[in-house]
């Protein structure tokens, strides 16, 4: 007797209830309407972006200079190769303390080589997002990014222990980093559209074609090779069912607020194509991931006693995300985000069962009263909840299996306009003119509202602050809780003229409970992050909310904003440093890292390339040693007066 995927009602998730997302325009004909979607009162200005109603006609915009983009160039193995390299000298220029020279030529010298890189400076950012021409050492001999990677690499490495390993593993991930972005260019040139029936929210996580700017190998996945993997990559819009496993409830795990059991709805998930065997659990993981773990020992001891079962790929398809793990189906009323033991960027990304219960825990804090109040403050902004979990146990064994998930909500409806950051901003090389979905929100606004863009990238940065950062800083405040809320784990939702109008944070690994001021939340949440692993002293949330939202997010926004030649860097860290200003003022708790962003000389930043070459996997190491940061100037106090 098999379970009927299809009988299963739909989940009901009493307490859940969520931020709204105004209803989009109305549909053409035939489409299908959004489905309704209950929420508070939401009061709209006349215009979403104010001051973007008051321009004039006639103005002269930036144009784009597509035919001198290095990034343009119509080989994808060229274009792939410059987005390396320019990405690797971002990171050693920022992580090197190197000041951009003037004159419009850099010149970085390599001490440890005796060597000198000389690149033309196309841009230069008061954030760090510059962008170069062709790049050469000072004899003339021209560098790929392989070469550059092996020059930086030894000049990071120098003198350490373990050097030559750590040079070796860097080039090697630069090596398939800039491989695969040049086969993601290449298959997203010749269909530079989405699919019909592609929802705003999976176009945006399926476009970040070339991975985090200011990161050495942004798109190395190492381990993941073969035919198969092209399936999982969501540059290449992939898709692939679920692979499934019965678990004897004797070594099964889980809890959740769903409505049903966390195994009744992920059985659901199946819509009937798998059938499982009476009294078993069932658990779905991600298809690389299944054909991993089955080597491993302790599963392949549940799997020959009969404790875990292994019935194979079934079901509807599911679409990877910008995370490469977390998968999507529109419709579905939630989201999985499976374990994988691949190495991405600068960690393995196999979930932990303290993050299990980190995410589950922080949903239940919410629904017990500091959604209430946050909604209060900031009615737009919600967080994206992680509404429950399952894993395997290995009898005798410690630590995690390999086959955790975690049952994430799925708020978003088809035409929802909720995007990710990351990939709102993204360049995109993949289609003729390179520009993002920002740029081209940007310049239809400014068209429509006759309006420079200039002053609509303005009055769309502001919005943009008030919706999603101002309650980041609020909760940071008010309650000594950080988000790791960089531009991957915000999302931003926009109304129909494409402003501003809500924000999302998502992601279980990046809480950080103050354990000076966490006594506040502990009404909601006894204990307050104590045994959730990210319990921790206010100067490490303040060094970690300055970098993730400070740096990553908002001044990366303002990198990307000033290098598509939308907006002027420097009126833009203007206005944020006036919303600083204000916040300085309405929350005197979180002052010290207000300050800090405001008037201190230098902010301390993440230095991937140092991480990297010192093999850190940021979810193994204690919190406060989880990568190498460096003091970097800080632009924000440079606009004073």
């Amino acid at each position: 007797m098999s379970t009927s995927a299809e009988a299963l009602p739909e989940p009901v998730r009493p307490g859940s209830q969520r931020t709204p997302i105004p209803a989009p325009a109305p549909a053409p004909a035939g489409d299908e309407p959004s489905p309704a979607r209950a929420h508070p009162a939401h009061i709209e200005p006349e215009h979403p972006c104010p001051e973007a109603a008051l321009g004039t006609a006639g103005h002269t915009e930036p144009q784009d200079d597509v035919e001198s983009d290095p990034l343009l160039d119509p080989s994808p193995s060229r274009a792939a190769d410059h987005a390396a390299i320019e990405n690797l000298l971002r990171c050693r220029i920022r992580e090197s303390g190197t000041a951009l020279p003037t004159d419009g030529t850099l010149r970085l010298p390599l001490p440890a080589t005796a060597s000198t890189v000389v690149a033309p400076i196309l841009y230069r950012s008061e954030t760090g997002m510059h962008r170069f021409g062709p790049v050469r050492l000072s004899s003339g001999v021209a560098l790929d990014a392989t070469t550059l990677a092996v020059l930086l690499a030894i000049e990071a490495a120098h003198g350490r222990v373990g050097s030559i390993t750590a040079i070796a593993d860097m080039t090697d991930r630069v090596i398939d980093s800039t491989r695969r972005v040049a086969h993601h260019l290449a298959e997203r040139r010749k269909v530079p559209e989405d699919v019909p029936g592609t929802t705003p929210f999976l176009s945006t996580e399926q476009s970040i074609v070339l991975g985090h700017p200011m990161h050495p190998s942004p798109a190395s996945r190492q381990g993941m090779y073969g035919p198969s993997s092209l399936r999982y990559s969501p540059e290449l819009r992939g898709s692939f069912p679920l692979h499934w496993f019965a678990v004897d409830p004797s070594v099964a795990v889980y809890d959740g607020d769903l409505g049903l059991p966390v195994p009744v709805v992920l059985a659901a998930l199946a819509k009937g194509g798998v059938d499982f065997p009476p009294g078993t659990v069932a658990l779905p993981a991600h298809p690389w991931q299944a054909r991993d773990v089955l080597s491993r020992p302790g599963v392949a001891a549940l799997l020959d006693r009969g404790l875990l079962r292994d019935l194979g790929p079934g079901g509807p398809a599911w679409s990877a995300t910008s995370s490469i793990r977390t998968v999507y189906r529109s419709g579905a009323a939630v989201m999985l985000k499976t374990s994988l033991g691949v190495e991405i960027t600068n960690s393995r990304r196999e979930n932990h069962r303290g993050e299990l219960r980190r995410g589950l825990a922080v949903h239940r804090m919410l629904d017990a009263g500091l959604k209430r109040v946050m909604h209060s403050a900031h009615p737009g902004f919600d967080v994206l909840r992680d509404l429950g979990w399952i894993a395997v146990n290995i009898p005798g064994g410690r630590g995690e299996s390999g086959l955790e998930l975690v049952v994430r909500d799925n708020p978003f409806g088809p035409r929802d306009r909720v995007h990710c950051i990351a990939g709102l901003a993204a360049p995109r090389p993949d289609l003729p003119r390179g520009r993002s979905m920002l740029a081209e929100v940007l310049y239809t606004l400014a068209a429509r509202t006759a309006t420079p863009l200039r002053e609509t990238a303005e009055s769309w940065f502001r919005r943009y602050l008030d919706v999603l950062v101002a309650p980041i800083l609020w909760l940071h405040g008010e309650y000594g809780l950080g988000l790791e809320a960089h531009q991957q784990n915000t999302l931003v939702v926009l109304d129909t003229d494409g402003c501003p109008i809500g924000g999302r944070y998502r992601g279980n690994q990046g809480y950080y409970f103050s354990a000076e001021r966490g006594a506040r939340l502990a009404r909601w949440l006894p204990g307050a992050g104590r045994d959730l692993g990210t319990w921790c002293p206010d100067h490490v949330i303040d060094e970690r909310l300055g970098y993730y939202l400070a740096i990553n997010n908002v001044l990366g926004l303002v990198g990307a904003m000033g290098a598509q030649n939308l907006a002027d860097e420097g009126a833009l860290i203007s206005i944020f440093r006036n919303r600083l200003v204000r916040t300085r003022a309405d929350h005197p708790a979180g002052r010290p890292l207000v300050e800090r962003l405001l008037d201190g000389a230098t902010l301390r930043c993440k230095a991937n390339l140092l991480t990297r070459v010192a093999g850190l996997d940021e979810l193994e190491v204690p919190l406060e040693a989880q990568s190498v940061y460096v003091d970097i100037p800080n632009p924000i106090a440079d606009v004073r007066g």
